[in-house]
């Protein structure tokens, strides 16, 4: 359960609404990673509709919230989302590129993807662009081999070289989908986001309309911090989408409602939340479902 999510339980149990139950509310929205911007922005609509409907009722305003809440998410919601429907391509094949942090779940992310589209009857191909650690490409080998699909990989090299030769072989062996993991890194490292920003400009010049997605995954735990990694990724890459990880233990959830809310120039996507451990735990993002998670 969202830890946002058990603390407006308490909250909407209460059967007072007066200026202290705002206040509760603004406090719970702000510790489950809401962000200031979108909780000022969702306690003054929220007054604003009470007004306007005449309701002080603890079910009511909950309604309403939720409401609010999933038409704030519906901006990171796309209607055309590749990972509900069949991967959406003139001309084969899709190229993603996958960038994170250390530890927000890169690589199992792109396992259980490669799991989900071959359950599509898809042919999938995985490149191993984490140069930096052999740990990285060992356990991109092993999801390759657990959904037996093919990992290209170097034993030295650079990321952009092995960019380059997985397009080139996706395009030989005819996939539909090639996924390219890249090695961890902090937004704040100049050099290493100019190594990201050289492999998209190789796999451009491998195929002149890829990459079709450039995806952040970031750690549903990470709070305002993964507000922070989207800001600079974009910037640097001009992200398409985004994965949210982690989100069946501690994570509060609503750093969604933040990211929505304060990236309001071409907001990457949701494609996808993980859930579990588990290959089928990788759920497509869908607004109104994640909103009647948050809200109780």
């Amino acid at each position: 359960m969202f830890g946002l999510r058990k603390t407006l339980s308490s909250l909407f149990s209460r059967q007072k609404v007066d200026e202290e139950w705002y206040e509760s509310l603004e406090e719970a929205l702000l510790l489950g990673d809401v962000g200031m911007h979108a909780t000022q922005k969702l306690i003054k609509q929220l007054r604003l509709e009470a007004k306007q409907q005449k309701t002080e009722s603890v079910d009511d305003l909950k309604a309403i919230l939720a409401k609010l809440v999933e038409q704030l998410l519906s901006k990171l919601e796309r209607a055309e989302n590749p990972f509900l429907k069949s991967l959406l391509s003139s001309q084969q094949p899709q190229v993603w590129l996958i960038v994170g942090v250390n530890g927000a779940g890169k690589t199992t992310s792109i396992g259980k993807l490669c799991h989900h589209f071959q359950a599509q009857g898809k042919k999938v191909l995985l490149g191993a662009g984490d140069t930096f650690r052999a740990a990285a490409r060992e356990q991109l080998m092993a999801w390759g081999e657990k959904n037996q699909v093919a990992v290209i990989t170097q034993q030295s090299g650079d990321a952009a070289a092995v960019a380059h030769d997985a397009v080139q072989a996706g395009q030989s062996r005819q996939m539909d989908l090639v996924i390219l993991d890249t090695a961890g890194r902090l937004s704040t490292q100049a050099h290493l986001m100019d190594e990201l920003k050289k492999v998209k400009r190789v796999i451009t010049k491998s195929q002149a309309d890829a990459p079709h997605e450039t995806i952040l995954v970031i750690d549903g735990n990470t709070g305002q911090n993964g507000l922070s990694q989207v800001k600079a990724f974009h910037e640097a890459l001009g992200l398409t989408a985004i994965i949210v990880t982690k989100l069946d233990g501690t994570a509060k959830g609503g750093i969604l409602c933040a990211i929505a809310e304060e990236i309001p120039d071409n907001t990457p996507s949701v494609l996808a939340i993980g859930l579990g451990e588990k290959l089928e735990d990788l759920k497509p993002f869908k607004a109104a479902d994640f909103s009647k998670s948050l809200i109780p």
